[in-house]
């Protein structure tokens, strides 16, 4: 019941960055240490879930007449041809830039994989950075605050 729980929370907060799926993770790995890889993949997958519903709205971005109308405003249009010229022809720039910011958030995740999705990322390379970046983030969290709270409780 707790690796379903902790599924279906990563998902929701791979789509509304209000909830934070690092305390649900922590809070499950704390509580069933045993299944801590296990609760550290499923949250991984259930966020790279969501987070392909950022990439695919990225994709067809330009379907939404407002978004459409938006973007041929100088100054979008100036900041999507800067983005596309650092993109272009620059894979392992690109690629480089999704494992960071899924291994540390920045610039927000979220944000990279709708701009992924706009700049026509290969899925295979939105997936592969984002489930290595994302595995990283939360087994870093889950290991570091266990090490941390086992600190504590020596005091």
């Amino acid at each position: 019941m707790l690796v379903w729980s902790v599924l279906g929370a990563s998902i929701a907060s791979a789509l509304v960055p209000l909830i934070n799926v690092e305390i649900i993770l922590v809070g499950a790995a704390e509580r069933r240490p045993e299944l801590a890889v296990s609760l550290v993949v499923v949250a991984t997958v259930g966020q790279m879930a969501g987070k392909l519903l950022w990439y695919w709205g990225g994709r067809n971005v330009d379907r939404a007449p407002w978004v459409s109308k938006h973007l041929q405003k100088p100054r979008a249009e100036a900041a999507m041809d800067k983005w596309h010229a650092r993109a272009e022809g620059r894979p392992w720039f690109t690629a480089g830039l999704l494992l960071f910011s899924a291994a540390v958030g920045l610039p927000p995740y979220a944000v990279t994989a709708v701009l992924a999705g706009v700049l026509r990322v290969p899925l295979a390379v939105f997936l592969l950075t984002g489930l290595v970046g994302r595995g990283l983030r939360f087994w870093a969290i889950v290991t570091s605050t266990g090490w941390l709270l086992d600190l504590l409780h020596l005091w």
